[in-house]
């Protein structure tokens, strides 16, 4: 099976290889990220790739993007809704308020908008109908520790999940989350140099292709189905009980 996704925050780590992984599998993809040159890279090696550089926090910039790849490929069936900021580490005291500021605008406003275009989309197109997949992260049922502004805006995503589930089912309009654990992307590789830095056990991660992998099950169900919520993550990972 192959269709139509769009990607967002696909410059880099979980993104870039949904993406890659898509393209090798015959799908169109929309490539989005504020970064032109790593997606236009994508476009130098496939010819089934719309590069559309934009901010996930501006709505004319989305909407344009939306627009583009929609009068490109003839229609949207995926959203896989990924991009993402962690933003600084520590306690809440110690936050900066322009750190919180950007990863709300960006983990949260910056999702909604690109669910809202999409939604739109999939609800106006003939026939009508597609999969909105939400990136969620273990973080939106555990924190790690210094995280209060990831975790805070990934237990919204899943509100927003569950909403635009029960929202699109008279439009055909499929919502699932998949929360992912320690694929070796660089956001990772950072939290992995921050616990070599302090003489802490390095967390166990796994290859960001088993998250891709994930990604493209729930996008090749047929809208009869739909994976509500997934979770794909390191096997020793200590999330579990007490690890």
């Amino acid at each position: 099976m192959s269709g139509t996704i769009l990607i967002t925050g696909a410059s880099s780590g979980i993104g870039r290889a949904t993406a890659e992984l898509f393209l090798t599998r015959g799908w169109t993809v929309g490539v989005l990220a504020r970064r032109a040159q790593p997606l236009q890279d994508l476009g130098f090696e496939h010819d089934n790739v719309v590069v559309l550089p934009a901010d996930v926090t501006d709505p004319v910039a989305v909407q344009k993007a939306f627009a583009r790849f929609a009068d490109t490929a003839g229609r949207l069936d995926v959203l896989f809704n990924n991009a993402g900021s962690f933003g600084v580490a520590g306690t809440i005291d110690e936050i900066p308020l322009d750190s919180w500021y950007d990863v709300v605008n960006v983990n949260l406003n910056g999702m909604f908008l690109c669910a809202r275009a999409a939604f739109a989309q999939m609800r106006a197109q003939n026939p009508g109908g597609g999969r909105i997949i939400n990136n969620g992260s273990i973080s939106a049922h555990v924190p790690r520790d210094g995280s209060i502004c990831y975790t805070t805006t990934k237990h919204a995503i899943t509100g927003m999940t569950r909403t635009l589930s029960l929202d699109g089912r008279p439009f055909d309009i499929a919502c699932g989350q998949i929360d992912i654990g320690n694929a070796r992307t660089p956001l990772v590789e950072g939290l992995v140099e921050r616990a070599r830095a302090a003489g802490q056990p390095e967390p166990e991660t796994m290859d960001v292709v088993h998250a891709a992998n994930a990604v493209l099950h729930m996008a090749e169900l047929p809208l009869e189905a739909n994976v509500q919520f997934m979770t794909v993550m390191a096997t020793k990972m200590p999330y579990i009980g007490r690890g």
